[in-house]
């Protein structure tokens, strides 16, 4: 009988999880390769016997669409859109730290950007329908046959290898092994097991990364000068995405609902987070992309948008027990966390911030800093996380006083002074308590 796989995990399950799919995901990967190439292929981006890619992807599966468990259709679509937003995020963030690219779909049909296509889309939502329903259940049975103590000392044990493991494969892409020679010593121990284990050796890290990627055997070109997003600039596009996102969507609300209500996600200020995180992801992955037909911006802020929309609407309901907005009523949702209309809302908005909006801010946003960037951002940096952390407390608390529980600790007075139920409600007033 399979275990019931709930959706708040805990952290030793997860690591279950990662390491089962990561390790399952290599086998299949490097079986796949081996005999397309009729030669042994790892396809690993580390040393050991694992695509980290496919473990965080099967995490991300289980805690977002564990609610999907028993609706097919709904479970497979929705497997698609995380797992291939996660594999085109993934091949936009190797491609945007100078790895080049890992994977090129481009000679296949309907591909989007080289990084994702059809095909490799609905495996992911088989895969992903296979393991939600199944697998995990098999994963936990399998583990109930030893002590929990050992496979907690196990997973111990390859956390701390994973991470020697991905930095010295991180110090062979860069060039830089004479950093940690003895890192890397480690490395090369454990790629020779890994390639035993594959029942053939292979050279060096780097070598093997060329052959199984053949794009990265390519000569390194020179950098060529262009536009990037620093670490302020991206602040400040948050904290201006955060302020926007908030005032167009209280207008919206004004215009289609006839009220004036609270969207923020924060006590202090009209700040949206998730439209902050939204421009802020948006402009890291497509800035570069901003010269490209309006079409190909648009679906990809479609596609990411309503996946990126589902996750936050799940996290935030299993972080904070609270539903803060709900879609159920209109058409073309899926489980009243995303819906149709929205979704193409993301897209519109994808191609009015890449194409028109964000080339003027980015000017804005260094003009103004020229003289105090540091020090401004420093200050508006040190608010936000102060907010931020005093609205996560304040919602506990609202969430611990709706059950009965009356204050014991200093904190929980304070939120009960300064953030009642009814100034709680004034600013989340489409927050319903699950």
């Amino acid at each position: 009988m399979q275990k019931e796989v709930k959706m708040n995990l805990t952290f030793y399950e997860t690591a279950i999880l990662f390491f089962a799919y990561s390790f399952l995901a290599w086998l299949a990967e490097t079986t796949v390769a081996t005999v397309k190439m009729k030669d042994f292929r790892n396809r690993g981006f580390a040393s050991g016997p694992f695509c980290f890619l496919y473990g965080f992807t099967g995490v991300l599966l289980t805690v977002f669409l564990q609610e999907l468990k028993n609706d097919v259709l709904f479970l497979f679509l929705g497997s698609m859109a995380v797992g291939t937003a996660v594999q085109w995020f993934a091949g936009k963030l190797l491609e945007r730290v100078k790895w080049k690219k890992w994977w090129d779909y481009s000679a296949k049909k309907y591909n989007f950007d080289g990084y994702i296509c059809l095909q490799y889309s609905l495996l992911w939502g088989l895969l992903g329908l296979l393991a939600v329903r199944y697998g995990n259940g098999m994963i936990f049975g399998c583990c109930n046959f030893l002590p929990a103590f050992v496979w907690e000392v196990v997973l111990l044990v390859l956390l701390a290898l994973s991470m020697i493991d991905f930095l010295g494969s991180l110090l062979s892409v860069y060039h830089i092994e004479e950093k940690l020679p003895r890192l890397l010593g480690w490395n090369h121990k454990l790629q020779r097991w890994t390639f035993r284990l594959a029942a053939k050796v292979s050279g060096h890290i780097e070598k093997r990364i060329g052959r199984s990627y053949p794009s990265i055997l390519q000569e390194r070109e020179q950098e060529k000068s262009e536009e990037r997003c620093s670490f302020v600039q991206v602040f400040w596009l948050f904290l201006i995405g955060a302020f926007a996102g908030d005032i167009v969507e209280t207008i919206f609300c004004r215009i289609t609902a006839g009220v004036w209500m609270s969207r923020s996600s924060l006590v202090w200020g009209p700040f949206s987070i998730v439209w902050g995180l939204a421009i802020a992801l948006v402009t890291i992955l497509l800035y570069k992309d901003k010269d490209k037909q309006e079409h190909h911006i648009f679906w990809v802020g479609v596609f990411l948008g309503g996946a990126y929309e589902y996750i936050c609407s799940v996290f935030t309901e299993i972080v904070f027990g609270k539903v803060f907005w709900d879609y159920s009523e209109m058409p073309f949702n899926l489980g009243g966390r995303i819906n149709l209309l929205y979704c193409f809302f993301w897209g519109i908005a994808a191609v009015v911030w890449i194409k028109g909006l964000y080339p003027k801010v980015s000017q804005l946003i260094d003009a103004i800093l020229r003289k105090t960037r540091w020090v401004l951002t420093g200050c508006f940096m040190v608010f936000m996380v102060l907010n931020i952390f005093v609205s996560v407390l304040a919602l506990m608390r609202y969430d611990t006083r709706a059950n009965g529980n009356a204050a014991v600790h200093g904190w929980e007075r304070v939120m009960d002074k300064y953030f009642d139920d009814a100034r709680m409600e004034r600013i989340y007033p489409n927050a319903i308590r699950q």
